[in-house]
């Protein structure tokens, strides 16, 4: 990483989160690889129930980004991977920004201690899966030192996505 990468700080999502994510993403920029617009809020408040379970039982979860004057501007971490398909059994890391904050390193910064909290878990290794198209995603992948390993179609979709991996 050739610059130096914002502060960040990653928290347990609260319930006030759930309509911070639900405004934030409500931006087709934002959601053009994830169904390309926001869910319904009740989609978040359910996220961020089940990321507190998470982080719970696991350690881990989906962390709201915050910046530096602690504002909400995301989330970035780690969650078993939530489908039958692609890597199942896997533990992802992934990420989610407000438009706004593009291109700034907050999403490296945060996958950064997403990393160190997970190793700090005991976890072994990592997946990301990214839908083919998404170069901004990719490239955060490849600073995270990650590597591309498996191809999945999402049966849903039927949209590409690769599957990068990484040992801790």
């Amino acid at each position: 990483m050739n610059r130096a990468l914002p502060a960040v700080r990653l928290r347990v999502p609260t319930d006030e989160d759930a309509v911070t994510w639900h405004r934030i993403f409500d931006d087709p920029d934002v959601m053009e690889f994830h169904g390309g617009k926001a869910a319904e809020l009740s989609v978040y408040e359910e996220l961020t129930a089940r990321q507190r379970r998470h982080d719970a039982e696991l350690g881990f979860c989906l962390w709201s980004m915050l910046d530096a004057t602690g504002r909400v501007i995301g989330f970035t971490g780690a969650q078993p991977w939530p489908h039958a398909w692609g890597p199942a059994g896997e533990i992802e890391i992934g990420w989610r920004l407000a438009r706004e904050h593009w291109g700034k390193g907050y999403v490296t910064a945060a996958a950064v201690e997403t990393l160190e909290r997970v190793r700090a878990t005991g976890l072994r290794h990592v997946v990301a899966m990214v839908d083919t198209r998404n170069a901004r995603s990719a490239a955060v992948t490849r600073r995270l030192g990650m590597r591309l390993a498996e191809t999945f179609t999402s049966p849903a979709s039927r949209r590409e996505g690769h599957c990068y991996r990484l040992d801790l």
